[in-house]
């Protein structure tokens, strides 16, 4: 059995002897390791100072648009005026402050039409609509098709319940509104049209027959 003192598998570090005035290889590993690998922090090895790169400091932007403003439309006939986050979407300023819920949320991205309402005589999704942008607008929901008891119904309205254009009614409110900027809009001319121009707006019980033969006896009743 040999004698001899085992080797060790780890090479040892540069002695004082060697050279200090370059970086090599067995002394990068070794001030890397003393480090543990820290970015930022100033590595020092034989008389060599690794600084770190030093980024240039970025000051925090800050925005000089208030978060929050007044914002005043009409809303079925009858001016409101609130004090909104800028982000309020318009369907959640009718829903959540003025208290008109007949505008239902659905996707809430756009996509499903179940939030239309009228901005100016124009269908929008008050989903995707900033309220603070409508500063003067004015906004039609189903609840201003009839707004009183005594009133009657909406040729749209009644043509729903004529057609029995709907079952659980949550799209109901959109599909009606959205209709009557088809029909404004001249495109309730033929079946086709009112499916190409409705298509917007899903109705997840299935009732697309029945809700284009609406908009038809609607738009023939104009």
């Amino acid at each position: 059995m040999s004698t001899e003192p085992p080797v060790s598998a780890v090479p040892a570090l540069a002695t004082a002897d060697e050279s200090s005035s370059a970086l090599n290889r067995r002394t990068f590993i070794a001030a890397g390791t003393a480090v543990g690998g820290a970015v930022g922090g100033a590595v020092v090895a034989d008389g060599l100072i690794a600084g770190p790169f030093l980024a240039a400091p970025r000051e925090a932007a800050t925005s000089e648009t208030p978060l929050s403003g007044r914002v005043s439309m009409t809303v079925n006939g009858e001016r409101h005026a609130a004090m909104i986050d800028n982000r309020t979407s318009l369907l959640d300023l009718l829903r959540e402050q003025f208290g008109l819920t007949g505008t239902k949320k659905g996707c809430d991205a756009g996509a499903c039409g179940a939030c239309t309402v009228l901005v100016d005589g124009r269908r929008v999704n008050a989903c995707l609509t900033l309220a603070v942008r409508l500063e003067g607008a004015e906004v039609t929901t189903i609840e201003g098709l009839a707004p009183d008891e005594d009133d009657d119904l909406h040729p749209l309205q009644q043509a729903f319940i004529d057609q029995d254009a709907f079952q659980c009614g949550y799209c109901t409110p959109g599909q009606i509104m959205s209709g009557i900027g088809c029909i404004r809009e001249g495109h309730a001319g033929s079946p086709e049209e009112i499916r190409e121009w409705m298509s917007g707006n899903i109705c997840r019980c299935g009732c697309y027959v029945k809700i284009v033969n609406a908009v038809e006896q609607a738009a023939g009743a104009k």
